[in-house]
């Protein structure tokens, strides 16, 4: 077999060949990283013969029984000429016939209404999800107005009540108070379910599964009242959340709420309680008994997920799983108790957000990705790849490119499926929002894939559906009305923010990256209208910090030894920047007269955050960081213990924090360009 055909074969599975790197050189992916990717994908190519088999069984596949169309526009719904006349049963009733050019086997005209609809055509049926032109976007709520919202870690939030970490009722708090000077929006970290019972996973971007909610943030008071949701005594209430003694705490205040449920509730609750269960069905019975079976063999073996397990558990539909449920009834029910409060205490955050002023509310967070040995990869690991992770090629951040650990939807098993895992993505994220921010978006068209036991750098680029994973959005999005915001950052391929710009989402300009080929940074007025500008994000430096190169110092501080030479070419280059930045503060009249020094933060955050102000973005996004002046960075890019990631909290509730003069004029600042 030579590399040609191995080559043409992994085009048609849908494995890059050649791509750009960040600096615009033609890489090609080796013989040897291809025949792994096409093998975890189930079309081994190591032999003539391997490769023939699975060229076969690829080409073999049946046409799809779901596909995606646009208003108004003809579709193909056999995937090849067919003539005739089909009957479209429309989503919400009623039907008309559609005719097929025998040719082409596209329709002879596009349907005019948005929706999954079911078409009978040869013997078959087909679902064709109609998307609109654009996803829901800001002009639907806003029109011609430029708004300001606020991003913050929820673990970081603090009440009035000393909590070792924020949960959905600080975040009920703070978007009111956000909302009553000006904010229109909240963005916030992921929510997703995460490992109840290990205390050591509480990374927001390695959930367990993204279906769920992490039933750690429930805020039991809201949803039952102080006494029978009241949490008793917390754990200390520090500078960083210390959260191998927080979980536990809280896992123990939950259950002892649990138990007074059982015996006190009042019927309309217990009823609510049955609602939420019979509405979630199998999935969250399935969650639940994954949460139960999990924290037993972590507590006994350290098992890190289901894959270390007892063999006999492995099928989630088998018998070994039904008789440790029945053993276990009364775990299975806590678990899904406390789904049922954090859903429900989400509602009533986003319920407050909204009373509060705001147009969007909250904005959630999709995480790219889940854990392997997770809910999501033991309940339907069909959904998934097996065998790689996804990550990133190497770039001017990461030199020795990322893996992530983490796994996400097989290409083929969307299409097989009718997009099922997507589409409940999708709708477990807008249930409780006004908005959506899909981390690394980049993945609707490509994913950067390692196979299990490579490095970084020995992955390749996997293709998605792109046009039928954004029309989905688009559906999705007018349904819950709610915005979409992707995180396009770091090696972006051509053309893919025009793409997004096109179906309605929201690409993202951070000002730190905003500088043309001679380092000047953009004026405000060269900033896109419909991209979401900010300040920075949860994994660059907030401005204060960059000034000061706070992050230079952790980056020296990690190095086992560091070279001086490079250190200081860092800090000149630093410096360089400063004078760079400041120039573009005063050329915009957000500042005047000479560049403070790197000691002197507050007044660059001021004139940053007036600069973020002027640009025409429909939506900017300041992280409370800048607008609370910090330093420090929520999460520093390729460490884990080495840097206190995701443990960071603010220094007071909202309503003190929102008050000292710093945070008050820069409300005013955003407020008087950015009027709500």
């Amino acid at each position: 077999m030579i590399d040609a055909e191995l080559e043409a074969f992994a085009l048609e599975a849908g494995v890059l060949v050649e791509w750009e790197d960040v600096h615009g050189q033609l890489r090609r992916t080796p013989p040897e990283t291809l025949r792994a990717v096409l093998a975890a994908l189930g079309l081994p190519a190591s032999t003539a013969a391997d490769l023939e088999d699975s060229r076969r069984r690829l080409s073999a596949a049946p046409p799809p029984d779901f596909i995606t169309a646009q208003v108004g526009k003809p579709f193909r719904p056999l995937g090849g000429p067919c003539g005739g006349q089909g009957r479209l049963q429309l989503e919400g009733g009623g039907a008309v016939d559609i005719g097929l050019d025998p040719n082409t086997g596209f329709t002879l005209q596009g349907v005019d209404i948005p929706g999954y609809h079911r078409l009978e055509i040869d013997g078959r049926e087909v679902t064709v999800a109609v998307a609109p032109v654009q996803a829901f976007g800001l002009d639907d709520l806003a029109p011609h107005r430029r708004l300001w919202g606020l991003a913050v870690q929820l673990y970081s939030l603090r009440g009035r009540d000393p909590r070792p970490f924020g949960d959905f009722g600080d975040l009920a708090g703070f978007a009111e108070a956000a909302g009553r000077r000006g904010a229109a929006a909240l963005a916030i970290s992921p929510v997703h379910a995460l490992f109840a019972a290990d205390a050591e996973r509480f990374s927001p971007y390695a959930p367990s599964s993204r279906l769920f909610l992490n039933g750690l943030f429930a805020d039991p008071a809201a949803v039952l009242g102080h006494e029978l949701g009241d949490l008793g005594p917390q754990p200390a209430d520090g500078d960083l959340v210390a959260w191998s003694v927080a979980i536990p705490q809280r896992l123990a205040a939950l259950r002892r709420i649990h138990a007074r449920f059982l015996s006190s509730a009042p019927a309309n609750l217990k009823a609510d309680l049955q609602s939420f269960e019979a509405e979630g069905g199998e999935n969250l019975r399935g969650h639940a008994r994954f949460e139960a079976i999990h924290g037993t063999f972590f507590a006994r073996d350290g098992a890190r997920g289901w894959p270390d397990w007892p063999e006999d558990l492995h099928d989630p539909a088998g018998p070994a799983v039904a008789a440790f449920a029945a053993e276990h009834a009364d775990e299975v029910a806590f678990h899904i108790f406390v789904q049922w409060l954090a859903d429900r205490s989400l509602a009533r955050a986003q319920a407050a957000a909204r009373a509060s002023g705001m147009p969007v509310g909250l904005i959630t967070d999709v995480a790219v990705g889940m854990d392997p040995g997770g809910s999501h990869a033991w309940s339907r690991p069909q959904d998934l790849l097996a065998g790689l992770n996804i990550g990133a090629p190497p770039d001017a951040f990461q030199a020795n490119g990322q893996d992530w650990g983490v796994t996400t939807f097989s290409p083929r098993a969307l299409a097989a499926s009718g997009y099922e895992g997507f589409l409940a993505t999708l709708r477990s994220a807008m249930r409780y929002a006004g908005g959506v921010r899909i981390d690394h978006i980049l993945g609707l068209r490509r994913l950067w894939v390692v196979p299990h036991g490579a490095g970084p750098t020995e992955g390749a680029y996997l293709t998605y559906p792109m046009q039928d994973l954004m029309r989905l959005i688009a559906i999705e999005s007018h349904r819950h009305r709610v915005l979409v915001i992707g995180e396009d950052l770091g090696t972006v391929p051509e053309g893919l923010r025009e793409t997004l710009n096109e179906g309605g989402v929201r690409g993202m300009q951070v000002l730190l990256f905003e500088q043309d080929d001679k380092g000047a940074f953009k004026a405000p007025g060269q900033w896109s209208p419909q991209a979401c500008a900010m300040t920075t994000t949860h994994d660059l430096p907030p401005i204060a910090g960059w000034w000061r190169g706070t992050d230079i110092d952790w980056r020296v501080r990690l190095q086992p030894d560091p070279d001086e030479d490079q250190v200081l070419a860092l800090r000149s280059e630093r410096d360089t920047q400063r004078t760079a930045l400041w120039a573009a503060f005063c050329a915009a009249g957000c500042a005047e007269g000479d560049r403070p020094s790197a000691e002197q933060t507050g007044p660059v955050v001021d004139a940053a955050i007036g600069f973020l102000a002027k640009t025409p973005s429909k939506l900017a996004i300041l992280p409370i960081e800048d607008l609370l002046g910090l330093e420090a960075q929520p999460n520093l890019p390729g460490t884990t213990i080495e840097h206190p990631n995701w443990r960071r909290r603010l220094a007071g509730p909202a309503e003190a924090l929102f008050e000292a003069p710093g945070p008050a004029g820069r409300f005013a600042s955003l407020n008087k360009e950015r009027p709500r």
